[in-house]
């Protein structure tokens, strides 16, 4: 009996975009260890960057809160969008979020019956979801970006700065919530993840053919190119890609930040 079923096969697929033998030869080749097979299928040339998707998606909104040097981010689920579409609902995750800015994420509980009334009346199962707050470190600022659909926030982001302006830190969190990075500077990247991919961008390049002599500036060009898709500071600015957020930060760096978006 083989180690995985055929929704194994459909969610490689689903995660790589190849063929169903494909699919089926990958994780066989790796014992249904899905991890593996992606990986396996990028080494074959088979698969492009394929990122992990273990992912639910799940319905709802996100709203911002503020007090002072402080910001937060609250996520609300539900079970659709039409509810989370809803006038209460955003207003409730609204209000949440300058209750967790204000008083911290314990201050919760203080309308742990609303919601529970709120579930009863739209008749779904409402949850709170990710709830971040951020403080501006001493001397630093904080601002944040607010991507709102259909009349309720989708993609939140908060970002402390130490040393810059609001203004600044509003436009990295904007940069932020289309880049969508993972890191802030290289050095937050464990180093068992770098080797590991340096080690799938070289086999890649033997599997392609290429000489041997050029395989350290090719493999370096791709990490780089690697790290900027994670590495917020070598993400070149989405308003102008000239230079990057390591650049446009200047004498300021980014002390924390932190990005919720409905569906992740």
């Amino acid at each position: 009996m083989p180690a995985f079923s055929a929704k194994d096969v459909q969610r490689l697929r689903q995660l790589t975009g190849v063929g169903m033998l494909d699919a089926k030869r990958a994780l066989e080749e790796n014992d249904g260890d899905m991890d593996k097979a992606v990986t396996w299928l990028r080494e074959q040339g088979l698969a492009s960057q394929a990122k992990r998707a273990d992912r639910e998606a799940s319905e709802g909104a996100v709203a911002i809160g503020r007090s002072g040097n402080v910001a937060s981010i609250v996520q609300l689920r539900s079970e659709t969008d039409f509810v989370a579409k809803s006038a209460e609902f955003v207003e409730m995750v609204s209000a949440l979020a300058e209750l967790v800015a204000a008083k911290g994420e314990g201050a919760l509980d203080e309308r742990s019956d609303e919601l529970d009334q709120m579930k009863v009346t739209l008749k779904e199962n409402i949850s709170v979801g990710k709830v971040v707050r951020i403080e501006a470190p001493d001397g630093g600022v904080v601002d944040s970006y607010l991507h709102v659909q259909a009349g309720r926030g989708v993609n939140a982001v908060v970002v402390a700065l130490d040393g810059g302006t609001e203004e600044l830190a509003h436009d990295i969190a904007a940069h932020i919530a289309f880049a969508r990075p993972t890191y802030i500077s290289r050095d937050e990247v464990p180093e068992a993840e770098v080797a590991a991919e340096r080690e799938t961008v070289e086999k890649i390049a033997r599997n392609e053919g290429k000489p041997e002599a050029a395989l350290p500036k090719i493999v370096d060009g791709r990490l780089g190119g690697w790290y900027k898709e994670r590495v917020l500071l070598d993400q070149p600015y989405v308003r102008d890609e000239k230079q990057t957020i390591a650049k446009l930060l200047g004498s300021a760096q980014v002390a924390q930040f932190a990005q919720v978006v409905v569906g992740d």
